[in-house]
């Protein structure tokens, strides 16, 4: 059986490479790659995609053996019935590999064409790293990669202001836009470039804060062999998502000249604040993301249908919603209350495999992003702590013990937060050091933004917690705090 190419679905047209993305996975695939690939069909957008990884990835060149092709899997609900469809998406052009040929990376920056830029390097990406250089081909971070970039392109068109970029990230970290411009700002600083440039930054380019909604699982790896006889063709980057789809833009009207997302059925929107956007989504579903995983991976769940339709760790999700994230959040109750009802449907959506795993790749500053702010307004509005929320944070550190029974967690984030993580679990030799891996592990200031240990009765409360993990088993310690015991 032959792979997915061009020789199968030749390319009616080829579009001027009108976008730079920072992202092979599955999620801007399956969410801005396909809203592209719609406007072309829709509008008159007539662009495509050129896609750069942020870290070493075989995918480039899987991306580039397939001409850029990938099918696209939508299953779930749509306008009230179950509907699976599939669709090829035409809209990358090509991948480059930084790796290798960090050439032709400096060479699209001197690209006419180019207009947007987008990312997703998850919640971790967007930091400043101060041992990254001008010179580096490639630099380690996100924003030294794109400061570099930046500056061939100002260097290229000698500051032309028309030739300054629409720059769109899409990682789920409060004001996304503003924060990668401070920290391309402050590399332009480390790297004493010239005055013009910053100007340039400042008068020409658009850094707009967004936000991402949809739920992409990925590879179908348990249906692959289905679809592959059913399509005909063998593709390695198959993805498969939900139908439902946000993208939520912040910044001027004028966007729309360029990016006409009005005139097509996609649901993306530039707005004035996405603020309230922003806090509903973080919080009720990559918040419940985050909370729910490393509780019903230790349960022995594997995927988030599987944990929202279990009796107990189901109660235990509806709960943390109800009684601590609703409760701790500054929006209007009616409207949390409905918007909960709908992501628990879109969790319990039949189609979508959504894998534990996959929610599990650095954890720790997901966490940190998207659910130490509910602990902490949890905190100042009722002066106490919140039971459901702490015991996740607690079945977080367990989790980083590494082991699901005799089963090993293949564990995916900094590596020296692993390190940290080996050698804190590898010095308990008993549960009468617990204490002290959670004193350790709450006062990684430059991990959480603070020190956890400040919150009065945390540290006891998550020792206690692990305690009883550890005594007791996931099972029991989950239904005691279920039940309220």
């Amino acid at each position: 059986m032959k792979r997915l190419s061009s020789e199968i679905c030749p390319q009616s047209k080829k579009y001027p490479e009108k976008v730079l993305q920072f992202g092979e996975g599955n999620f801007l695939r399956a969410f801005v790659d396909w809203q592209i690939a719609v406007l072309n069909k829709e509008t008159d957008f007539n662009g495509s995609v050129v896609v750069v990884q942020p870290r070493g990835s075989e995918k480039i060149k899987r991306l580039n053996d397939q001409d850029g092709l990938f099918t696209l899997y939508l299953q779930g609900m749509k306008d009230g019935k179950e509907v699976e469809e599939h669709t090829i998406v035409n809209s990358i052009s090509r991948g480059i590999d930084l790796f290798n040929h960090y050439e032709k990376y400096l060479e699209l920056a001197e690209s006419e064409e180019l207009r947007f830029i987008i990312s997703n390097t998850t919640e971790a990406g967007i930091y400043y790293e101060p041992t990254d250089k001008l010179c580096d081909a490639p630099q380690k971070s996100f924003p030294g990669k794109l400061t570099s970039f930046l500056y061939h392109r100002y260097r290229a068109w000698q500051g032309d202001s028309t030739k300054g970029c629409i720059i769109i990230p899409c990682e789920l970290i409060e004001d996304n836009g503003q924060r990668l411009k401070e920290i391309v700002l402050q590399l332009a600083d480390l790297w004493n470039l010239e005055k013009g440039f910053h100007t340039w930054i400042h008068e020409s380019n658009i850094f707009c804060n967004s936000l991402v909604d949809r739920i992409v699982p990925g590879f179908p790896k348990d249906t692959v062999a289905k679809k592959t006889e059913e399509l005909g063709y063998t593709d390695e980057l198959m993805v498969v998502s939900e139908h439902y789809h946000l993208w939520a833009i912040e910044g001027p009207e004028s966007i729309k000249e360029e990016l006409p997302i009005d005139q097509s059925s996609i649901h993306a929107f530039i707005v004035d604040d996405l603020s309230s956007y922003r806090t509903r989504k973080v919080r009720l579903l990559n918040g419940v993301h985050s909370a729910m995983t490393p509780i019903a991976y230790l349960y022995g769940v594997d995927t988030v249908k599987e944990a929202v339709d279990h009796e107990i760790i189901g109660a235990f999700i509806k709960g943390l919603m109800s009684d601590e994230i609703i409760p701790a959040t500054n929006l209007s109750k009616e409207e949390l209350t409905a918007y909960s009802h709908e992501i628990l449907a879109r969790f319990a959506n039949p189609y979508i495999q959504h894998y534990l795993l996959s929610i599990a790749m650095n954890s720790i500053s997901k966490f940190k992003a998207r659910n130490v702010p509910i602990l902490l307004d949890y905190v100042r509005r009722t002066n106490s702590l919140p039971e459901k929320l702490v015991f996740s944070l607690s079945s977080l550190l367990y989790f980083y013990k590494g082991k699901r029974g005799e089963e090993s967690i293949p564990l995916d984030d900094d590596p020296s937060l692993l390190e940290f993580f080996r050698n804190e679990w590898g010095a308990a030799s008993s549960i009468d050091q617990y204490e002290k891996v959670v004193y350790a592990a709450l006062g990684l200031q430059d991990v959480w933004g603070l020190d956890l240990n400040d919150i009065p009765g945390l540290t006891e409360k998550v020792t206690r917690n692990l305690i009883e993990i550890e005594k007791n088993g996931m099972k029991k310690a989950l239904k005691c705090i279920v039940e309220g015991g």
